[in-house]
Order: structure tokens, then C-alpha cells, then sequence
């Protein structure tokens, strides 16, 4: 074992999303995508800043990557906005869209960093919704191939590893979040599996788009990862900690790999009038779209215990609010497993429990499983950052919280795990999902808040200093 520095030619860099960072969302022939809305609907409920601005890596965009740079960055991970290259999903192609991501790309490869392009990360466009309400119709499989084929083909000579849907077991898990749901749908659960299995499909094509386009291309899911723990060693949590990952995380993997839906949860499913619809030829065309690799969101843990029969049915609640204890409930599936707090771990303000060495469980049983490579495309805290008198951040739980995964990415290479790449969340501050800019994940702090997006000044913080360290060592140096 070396158990200093990382494989010689290892990735390093960070990601963000085109929605939480871009900005210009009706610039250039930009139209709305459902991040859009969403976005204004918690501006009006809670005040949380839109997507309209974000941090403007729109118009920053070089500045930002000549930060990367000075951080030492060989790679950096994004998304392309589907609506600022298709305002209205499909159709004509917005020519200042796909402008931007040939300088965004030119500027990355000119300054050595290897581009991980995501093809669809949350913002379908707002045009689909209003046509066929987006995931929830197949049409939107076919959208889809027309907008990837498109994509991979305009970059096949300058983009080598892309990653096709950002999470979708997030998705189905938080579906009202990441999608627009409309208000009568939204009782439906059975429709989470529906929207999952077209997103399958959208998956299985484009991972043949980029065999049959891309020279020398792979291709994989980032999908969100959690180990799920026992609450105790009683027979019943065990048993219900393996239900939970069964649907939670090999429900999506065996697809990617295996091209099947793992037994134990499709019966659930079943039992439960949950499963989707498959048509005849789906399965074949999934399995013709086997992954090259498996690119993961690791954030945090979680604990099950042995639920009953009876009750209702109910998925991951949220913390709005970023004070501890304020997450307004867990996932219960009757008979099946239900989520609980792990008593053994601490969480961050938003209650996620932080956990470094569910990162090198999760690495070494996903290779021992699949046998295939894996790289961390996101990986973070969010964190209230204070802007000091003496102009600086002072982010010493990030560098700590950081530390700890890397060194359990490092534990689980040396035990064999092929990793190709470590990116966490996120290379600058941007929108958070569903809770504005003031939880920060960014190793450069973009200056504005939810109320005033200022000129988003771009400053560097502790971690930033830090992080260039570590990659100059190769990740030998982590004081």
C-alpha cells in the first residue's frame, strides 16, 4: 500500500451545476426550465434568492476557471442548461447557448483541466413541463435523445468523461424539489417510479450516444449515494437497513451495471402499486447502455429501523430552516424500513449526519459489487460562512469536514478501489436547491446574499488555500 499519495494521473478539481451557478437565465436566448420556477416559488415562500443571477458564472466564467487554475484543478465537473441550448427542449438550437459551453470548454482545456460534462442535472426546460409535464410523460424520452445526441456530438472531440443524470434516486426521493409537480399529481406515488424508469431509458441512450460518438468516451450515472445502517443489531433493523438499500441504492445501480431492477425492490414496488410501466423493448434497450464508470453525490449516512405494517407511507423530510433537529420527518414504506436519526453521529445545521467513513464503505462495496471504476462528483458542507472584519473566511469545519473524506477515499484505494477522480461540492458558492445562497458549499465565497446579489465578488477562502495544497501533494499533504 502507498499510503501517502493518490494514483499518479488522479483528478482533481470540484463541481458546481449550471442552474446554482450560471445565472442568465433569460440572456441570450435562454428561456425557463423548471429550476427556473421553482426557484421563484421559494423566493416568494421563504426569500431564498433565485436562479435568476445566482453567482453569474455567466459573465465570470474565466475569472472563475483562473481560480480553478490557481487551486491546481486537472479537472472541473458541470452541467450544460438543456434550455439555454433548446429554450423550448427541442427544435432550434440557440446558437449563443452553445457558444458559451465551446468558450467554457476552450477556456478549461486551455488551462489543463479536464472537462466532466453532466448532460442533465434537475432544469429540464420550462417548455416541456407546460407540454407534457416534463418526466412524467415518455415523450420526454425522445426530448431527450434529441438534446444529448446533440450535445455529445457538438463535444466529442473535447469532452471525454461524461456523466448522464445527476441523481435520480434524489429525484424519486425528493421529486416535488427536483421537479415541477403539478398540485394534483402529487399524491401519486406510483409516478416517482414512472419518471425514474423513463429516466432510465434517457440513461441507456445516452450512454450509447457517447459509445457510438464520443472516440474513447465513458460514460456513467452520478447518482446520490448513502450506506444505510442498522439502528441496532436486532434481526428486524438488519433486515430493514437491507431493504432500505435495496431500494434506495441497488434499485439504481443493477440498472446501470446489470441492466435489471433488483428483485427485492421491484416486489415491494409491485406489492405496493408503485412499479412502473415497462414496455415491451425497454429492458433490452437498457441493457444495451451499460456504464463505464459510476460517478457519486456522497453527503452523508443513513440509519433504519423495522417498521410495521401499518401507517402511511412517507419520504425524506427536509430542514428548511438550517437550525438543528428542524427536519420535518423521515421515510416510512410500511413493512418495509423506516429512516430514523442515527444516534452514534453528529449532523450538520441541516441536519445531515456527517460521516467520513460511510464514503470508504460506500467506495469499497460499489467496487466489490460492480467491479467497475468510481469517481466523487460531489462531496461538501454547507456551512454558514462568516465574512470577517479582516476580509477573509475562516472555514476551518470545511477543511476538516473535506480532510476526513479524502482520507477515506484514499482507505479505500489502497484496499483496490479504482478511483478516478475526487470533485466535491462545489468549486464557488452557489444557489442551494432549497435553501438560497446562505448555505454555502464553495472553496471561494461569491459575495451576495438572498436579498442582494451585490456584484458577486469572488474571494478565497481558508479552504481554498488549503485544497491547493492537497492537490499540489497529490493528496499527500492534508494539514
Amino acid at each position: 500500500m502507498n499510503k501517502n499519495k493518490f494514483p499518479k494521473g488522479f483528478l482533481w478539481g470540484a463541481s458546481t451545476s449550471a442552474y446554482q451557478v450560471e445565472g442568465a437565465a433569460y440572456e441570450d436566448g435562454k428561456k425557463k426550465s423548471q429550476q427556473d420556477i421553482l426557484n421563484e416559488e421559494y423566493y416568494n415562500k421563504y426569500g431564498f434568492a433565485t436562479a435568476e443571477i445566482a453567482s453569474d458564472h455567466y459573465h465570470h466564467y474565466k475569472e472563475d476557471i483562473a481560480l480553478m487554475k490557481e487551486m491546481g484543478f486537472t479537472t472541473y465537473r458541470f452541467s450544460i442548461s438543456w434550455s439555454r441550448v433548446f429554450p423550448d427542449g427541442v427544435g432550434e438550437v440557440n446558437l449563443k447557448g452553445i457558444e458559451f459551453y465551446h468558450n467554457l470548454i476552450d477556456e478549461l482545456l486551455a488551462n489543463g483541466i479536464e472537462p466532466i460534462v453532466t448532460i442533465y442535472h434537475y432544469d429540464l426546460p420550462w417548455a416541456l413541463i407546460e407540454k407534457y409535464n416534463g418526466w412524467l410523460n415518455r415523450q420526454i424520452v425522445s426530448d431527450f435523445e434529441y438534446y444529448a445526441r446533440y450535445i455529445i456530438t457538438e463535444f466529442k472531440d473535447k469532452v471525454k468523461y461524461w456523466t448522464t443524470i445527476n441523481e435520480q434516486s434524489i429525484i424519486v426521493q425528493y421529486w416535488t424539489k427536483k421537479n415541477y409537480i403539478p398540485e394534483e399529481l402529487r399524491s401519486d406515488d406510483q409516478l416517482r417510479y414512472q419518471a425514474n424508469h423513463y429516466m432510465n431509458l434517457a440513461h441507456a441512450i445516452a450512454c450509447k450516444l457517447v459509445h457510438e460518438i464520443v472516440p474513447g468516451g465513458m460514460v456513467g450515472s452520478a447518482i446520490g449515494y448513502s450506506p444505510v445502517y442498522p439502528l441496532s443489531s436486532r434481526a428486524e433493523d438488519v433486515m430493514a437497513a437491507q431493504n432500505a438499500n435495496d431500494l434506495h441504492n441497488t434499485y439504481y445501480l443493477d440498472i446501470y451495471f446489470k441492466g435489471i431492477y433488483t428483485k427485492s425492490a421491484m416486489t415491494y414496488l409491485e406489492s405496493n402499486g408503485l412499479a412502473p410501466i415497462i414496455e415491451p423493448g425497454d429492458m433490452e434497450l437498457i441493457k444495451e447502455g451499460e456504464s463505464d464508470f459510476l460517478a457519486l453525490n456522497y453527503y452523508l449516512s443513513e440509519c433504519a429501523k423495522a417498521c410495521s405494517n401499518d401507517g402511511q407511507r412517507r419520504f425524506m423530510g427536509v430542514n428548511i430552516t438550517g437550525v438543528k433537529g428542524a427536519i420535518d420527518g423521515f421515510e416510512r414504506q410500511p413493512g418495509f424500513y423506516q429512516m430514523c436519526k442515527n444516534p452514534n453521529l453528529d449532523t450538520n445545521d441541516w441536519d445531515w449526519p456527517i460521516d467520513p467513513t460511510g464514503l470508504e464503505y460506500i467506495l469499497r462495496d460499489i467496487y466489490t459489487r460492480y467491479n467497475k471504476p468510481l469517481m466523487i462528483t460531489e462531496n461538501g458542507l454547507g456551512a454558514y460562512d462568516e465574512f470577517t472584519s479582516d476580509g477573509k473566511i475562516h472555514d476551518l469545519y470545511r477543511i476538516d469536514y473535506l480532510r476526513n473524506h479524502i482520507k477515506s477515499v484514499k482507505k479505500a484505494i489502497d484496499y483496490g478501489v479504482e478511483v478516478i477522480a475526487y470533485c466535491p461540492w462545489s468549486a464557488i458558492d452557489l444557489l442551494s436547491t432549497t435553501n438560497g445562497v446562505k448555505k454555502r458549499y464553495g472553496l471561494v465565497y461569491v459575495d451576495r446574499t438572498d436579498e442582494d446579489a451585490k456584484e458577486c465578488k469572488r474571494i478565497r477562502k481558508d479552504s481554498f488555500h488549503w485544497y491547493k495544497k492537497v492537490i499540489e501533494s497529490n493528496g499527500e499533504n492534508l494539514d
